[in-house]
């Protein structure tokens, strides 16, 4: 169940909005209905919110009045979307009334549950709009999915998260945290997700959109966020969809000259499988909550120096809720049909056959391991080097329970789990935890167990506590 915040409902929410003279806007909604514009007409007083209302649902009119696009759910049409209304908006009524109103334009386009269409309910939708008179706008765009089983249902959803989005663009927006927990109010997580969210223009120059990916996870909106090296947040589809995938999982604290190698490593393998070869690969740094938490709490400073150093690495960022590997497995397996790949440790690989972490699951282990290894998904191991005995223990000679040993033999006779070959012997020594460490104390040897644009953007920003 998402945690609500101490809010209004959405009834009231919608009828606040009509009484306020100074907001005045376009609804323009595609497929389920024109939801969040009944929500204004249905409580009274739409006449001093609403400016027009318009669906375009054929698809040669939606091309005429925004611009022909390949997809017609997606993040493009909705932006043309919000671009073509808010200019007509101002264009007509900016002269007569610019002066005390401020003006909006909520959008959608979603592709709900039909007779025809059962499967991927989701949907993109967004507000454009001046936080006072005169302004100029900003803007937020969300991702959603719809996981309500009838189509009714979708669309009284979508209504609901329609309304809090825009009461809390107009009411909310200087604190966007806010804003991100009220878009689920009267809702629940096994209604609805929203896995991307975008915050622009002059209202949000302080909200950095990475840090509102990390949000949507912790406050339950979703299970997992993504951004690209750069800062870009984008929503799973658009990166993962029908590519084959590898994932590296870490905490990456700092990326150490193990965490590259293993990913090299396991890249090397990974496309050279006969259905990887000539396919494009996309390569995933995942962080857990789990990873990002000491004492129970998010240092948020602390999770970007951590993101901005795997930015210098050119690497694409998962933040997910993920703590067991057959559920990462499965929100991948909703993106693609294409092998994956997950790069782990020999520590993280104990874990995985570690049954404690399977009670939950009426099949317990044999469960789990169903739910991981299908659609060709491999795990590739980088070896561990024992500290006490110097000894090197590889997926190939690393020792399970004994009531899973056959078990973990199938796995690894059937190239399931496979060895990391080619490693680096010199690198095996070197442990995150403890370079940490060494960079707090001032020892100058952390250096040598990162890449150098790692310790470059340490050392010029001074970050994860390094003082020079």
């Amino acid at each position: 169940m998402i945690s609500k915040s101490e809010s209004i409902g959405t009834h009231q929410k919608a009828l606040q909005i009509n009484l306020d003279q100074a907001v005045y806007g376009t609804f323009a909604e595609i497929g389920a209905g024109q939801e969040v514009a009944r929500w204004f007409f249905r409580v009274g007083g739409a006449s001093g919110t609403i400016a027009k209302t318009i669906s375009a649902y054929d698809m040669v009119i939606s091309d005429a009045i925004y611009g022909q696009c390949e997809r017609y759910v997606g993040r493009r049409r909705l932006q043309t979307m919000l671009d073509h209304e808010f200019l007509l908006l101002l264009e007509r009524l900016n002269e007569k009334r610019g002066r005390e109103t401020k003006f909006f334009v909520f959008a959608d386009t979603v592709t709900a549950r039909s007779y025809v269409h059962r499967d991927d309910c989701h949907g993109w939708m967004g507000i454009r709009f001046q936080p006072h008179p005169g302004d100029e706008p900003s803007q937020i765009i969300i991702h959603v999915r719809m996981l309500d089983r009838e189509n009714v249902q979708q669309q009284e959803a979508l209504g609901i998260m329609g309304v809090n989005l825009i009461y809390g663009a107009l009411n909310h927006h200087e604190n966007p945290d806010s804003l991100i927990k009220s878009l689920v109010d009267d809702l629940t997580s096994d209604r609805a997700e929203v896995d991307m969210i975008k915050f622009s223009g002059p209202a949000f120059l302080s909200v950095d959109n990475r840090l509102a990916s990390l949000h949507l996870v912790q406050h339950g909106l979703t299970n997992a966020a993504m951004f690209t090296a750069n800062g870009e947040v984008v929503q799973a589809s658009e990166v993962l969809y029908k590519k084959a995938i590898l994932v590296e999982r870490g905490s990456f604290r700092p990326a150490t000259k193990v965490t590259v190698d293993m990913l090299n490593c396991a890249q090397a393998q990974f496309v050279q499988e006969p259905s990887v070869q000539g396919q494009e690969v996309v390569v995933l740094m995942e962080m857990t909550l789990k990873n990002l938490t000491d004492d129970g709490s998010i240092d948020y400073p602390d999770f970007l120096e951590r993101v901005d150093i795997l930015g210098t690495l050119g690497k694409t960022v998962l933040i997910s809720n993920y703590g067991e590997y057959h559920r990462l497995a499965s929100y991948l397996f909703r993106h693609t049909k294409k092998m994956i790949g997950i790069a782990v440790g020999v520590p993280s690989l104990r874990e995985i056959f570690d049954e404690k972490y399977y009670t939950d699951l009426e099949g317990g282990i044999l469960e789990s391991f169903g739910r991981l290894f299908k659609n060709e998904l491999k795990l590739y191991v980088y070896p561990l080097q024992d500290a006490a005995t110097g000894s090197i223990i590889t997926a190939g000679n690393l020792r399970v329970a004994p009531n899973l040993r056959h078990l973990y033999s199938y796995l690894l006779e059937n190239l399931f789990i496979q060895s990391l070959r080619d490693y680096n012997p010199e690198y095996l020594p070197i442990f995150s935890r403890q370079t940490l460490a060494k960079i707090k104390s001032g020892d100058p040897s952390w250096e040598n167990a990162v890449p150098p644009q790692v310790s470059a953007i340490i050392k010029e920003r001074r970050l994860l506590g390094y003082k020079g």
